[in-house]
C-alpha cells in the first residue's frame, strides 16, 4: 500500500505565529497533494494568520481531540490505556506532538511535516513507498551521548567545535558542506510518511510505551532517539531513509544561516536539486526570529536573508497576506 496524498501538521496551543503558518501555506501551494490538514488541539485564536489559513485553497483546519485519536490507536494496537496515559503525563508540547504525529500517521497515513518547515517542491515523488523518514547530519546521536569511550567523545567534541565555528562564520554553511560527511546521518521525525497501519509506526508507538518512565520525559527520547533505534530493523524495501539534502539541506546549528544577514548567498546555491522540504529548526537558535516574522517581514528581507527568500519563493500570495 502506498502513502495517501495528504499532508498532516500538528499544533498544540491557541496562538499560531506566521512562521508556522508559512509551513502550511507552502505545503498547500508547492506540495501538489490532495489535502493539507492542520490538526490543532486547542481552539485557535482569531487573527490574520487564522483567516489566511481558512481562506487558503486545499487547507483544512481540524480541531483534533488528542485523547480520542490516541484511544483509537491504542485499541487497534492492543496497548490498553498506555498512549493516553503517556500523553497525559507529558508536559512538553514537543513531546506530546511526538506521540500525536505517530498516531495520526498510523491511523490515517500520509506525510507528516513539522511546523518549522517550508515546502519547496511537489511531495508526490515520496508517495510510492510504504513508509519513509529523512536523515540529517548531527554531532550527538544517543549512542554517542551514552558512550564511555574517551576516543568517541574526543572525536565528537572536535566535530562540535568545528560546527560551532561554521555556524558563526559568514558563509559557514558552504564550509560545512565540504565536511558534512564526517557527521552522523541520524534520522529525524520532523518529516515522515506512511501508509495507514504502517509497521514502523505501529512499532514506534509500542516502543514509546516500552521506554522506562524517566526516559520518556527526556529530550529527544520519544523523537529522533527512539526512531533511530527502530529503523535498523527494516530493509531498504520496507523503509526508505532519504538523505539529508531532501528535507534538511542545512544541518542543525548550521541552519542559523537561514536567518543571518546574507546578501551574497543565493537561494539556488543553498538548496540542492533534490530538496523537497526545508526544515529550518525552530528549536535551534531561531526562536528570537519567530515573533518578528510576518508576510511584511519576509518581503522586506527577501534580498538579505535566506529564510525570507525561501518563503517568498514558496508562497506567491504573500502580497495579499501582507
Amino acid at each position: 500500500m502506498n502513502i495517501p496524498a495528504c499532508v498532516h501538521f500538528c499544533w498544540i496551543g491557541k496562538r499560531l505565529p506566521w512562521a508556522y503558518a508559512f509551513a502550511v501555506l507552502s505545503a498547500a501551494e508547492q506540495g501538489g497533494m490532495d489535502a493539507v490538514v492542520l490538526h490543532h488541539t486547542d481552539e485557535l485564536e482569531d487573527s490574520p494568520v487564522l483567516r489566511a489559513l481558512q481562506q487558503a485553497p486545499g487547507v483544512r483546519l481540524e480541531h483534533t481531540n488528542p485523547l480520542a485519536c490516541l484511544t483509537r490507536a491504542q485499541m487497534l494496537l492492543g496497548l490498553g490505556e498506555g498512549l493516553t496515559s503517556l500523553y497525559a503525563r507529558l508536559t512538553s508540547p514537543v513531546m506530546r506532538a511526538d506521540v500525536l504525529r505517530a498516531a495520526i500517521l498510523y491511523l490515517q497515513g500520509g506525510i507528516y511535516l513539522d511546523m518549522d518547515t517550508v515546502t519547496v517542491a511537489s511531495l508526490r515523488p515520496l508517495l510510492g513507498v510504504p513508509q519513509f523518514v529523512g536523515s540529517e547530519f548531527i554531532v550527538w546521536p544517543h549512542a554517542v551521548r551514552t558512550s564511555r569511550s574517551p576516543f568517541v567523545w574526543a572525536r565528537h567534541l572536535a566535530l562540535d567545535l568545528m560546527r560551532k565555528a561554521m555556524r558563526l562564520l559568514p558563509g559557514g554553511w558552504q564550509a560545512f558542506r565540504r565536511v558534512e560527511g564526517w557527521y552522523f546521518p541520524g534520522v529525524n521525525n520532523a518529516v515522515m510518511g506512511a501508509a495507514p497501519g504502517a509497521a514502523l509506526f505501529a512499532a514506534y508507538l509500542r516502543a514509546m510505551l516500552a521506554l522506562p518512565r524517566e526516559r520518556q520525559a527526556e529530550p529527544y527520547a520519544l523523537g529522533p532517539d527512539l526512531l533511530q533505534a527502530l529503523v535498523s530493523h527494516y530493509s531498504a524495501e520496507e523503509l526508505t531513509i532519504h538523505p539529508p539534502p531532501v528535507f534538511y539541506p542545512l544541518a542543525p546549528e548550521i541552519s542559523e544561516h537561514w536567518f543571518r544577514p546574507s546578501r551574497g548567498a543565493k537561494l539556488e546555491q543553498v538548496l540542492p536539486p533534490e530538496t523537497l522540504v526545508v526544515h529550518w529548526y525552530a528549536s535551534v537558535r531561531s526562536k528570537p526570529y519567530v515573533a518578528r516574522i510576518s508576510p511584511g517581514y519576509v518581503r522586506e528581507h527577501q534580498n538579505s536573508q535566506l529564510y525570507s527568500a525561501l518563503v517568498c519563493s514558496a508562497i506567491h500570495g504573500l502580497p495579499e497576506l501582507a
